[in-house]
C-alpha cells in the first residue's frame, strides 16, 4: 500500500458507492432511516475532493484524511464509524511509503485493518451476529490476515492482491449472512423480529469497500 494505491482505493470506493447508492438506500429503507446511500456518497465525494488538495507523506496520511473527512461530512452513525476505521488504518500505516521507507506490505496492512476493527468496535460496541458492518468486516479481516501470513515475504503486489481478493469474498459472504439475523445494534434493533429477512446496509457498504480494495490491487499486479 503506497500513496497512489491508497488514493486509488478511496476513489474506487467513491465510484462503487455512487453506483450502488440506490441499493444502499433501499436496504436502509427497510430497517433504517433510508439515508445510508446518500450519506456514504456524500462522504466519499468529500473525501476524494479533500485528497485532491492534499500532499501526503505516505498512504497513512491519505487514509487519515479520508477518515477525518468522513467524520466531518457524513451524517448519522456512518460518519463516525467509517471515519474511525479509516483514521485507525491510516495511523497504523504512519511512516510506510514515506521518503525512503518501503510501502506497507500485506502483513502490515493486516495489522492496520485490525486496528480499524478495534476502533470500530470500541465506538459501536457491535460483534459478529449483531447485524452490522462488523459482520462483513470481521470475516474480511480474518481472510486478509490468513492470506497475508501465508503469502511468501508478504511484500509482493500479487500477495497483497490475493489477500485483498480473499477479504472481499469473505466480506460479501458475511454481508449475505446478515439477512436472516435479527438486529441487535443501531436503528434496526428497534424493529425486533421485523429486521429479520433484510440484508444489513452497513455490512453491504463494508463489502463494497473491501471489493474496491480487491479491484484496485488486482489492477497493479
Amino acid at each position: 500500500m503506497d500513496i497512489a494505491l491508497a488514493r486509488t482505493w478511496v476513489q474506487a470506493i467513491a465510484a462503487a458507492v455512487d453506483a450502488q447508492k440506490d441499493q444502499l438506500t433501499q436496504l436502509d429503507s427497510a430497517i433504517g432511516d433510508a439515508d445510508h446511500g446518500a450519506n456514504m456518497q456524500r462522504g466519499f465525494v468529500a473525501a476524494t475532493a479533500a485528497l485532491a488538495e492534499q500532499e501526503p507523506a505516505g498512504p497513512g496520511d491519505v487514509l487519515v484524511k479520508t477518515g477525518s473527512t468522513l467524520i466531518s461530512s457524513v451524517g448519522g452513525a456512518s460518519g463516525p464509524l467509517y471515519g474511525s476505521v479509516f483514521r485507525a488504518i491510516g495511523k497504523t500505516l504512519a511512516g510506510a511509503g514515506a521518503g525512503s521507507e518501503p510501502a506497507a506490505d500485506a502483513r502490515r496492512f493486516a495489522d492496520a485493518l485490525s486496528a480499524g476493527l478495534e476502533s470500530l468496535q470500541r465506538l459501536g460496541a457491535a460483534a459478529v451476529g449483531d447485524k452490522t458492518m462488523v459482520d462483513a468486516y470481521v470475516p474480511a479481516l480474518e481472510a486478509f490476515q490468513q492470506a497475508a501470513e501465508g503469502a511468501g515475504d508478504g511484500g509482493k503486489a500479487g500477495d497483497f492482491a490475493a489477500a485483498a481478493r480473499a477479504a472481499a469474498e469473505a466480506a460479501e459472504e458475511g454481508m449475505r449472512a446478515t439477512t436472516p439475523l435479527q438486529a441487535r445494534k443501531g436503528r434496526a434493533s428497534y424493529l425486533g423480529t421485523r429486521s429479520v429477512g433484510h440484508q444489513d446496509p452497513g455490512a453491504t457498504s463494508t463489502a463494497l469497500i473491501f471489493r474496491a480494495l480487491a479491484d484496485v490491487t488486482a489492477a497493479v499486479r
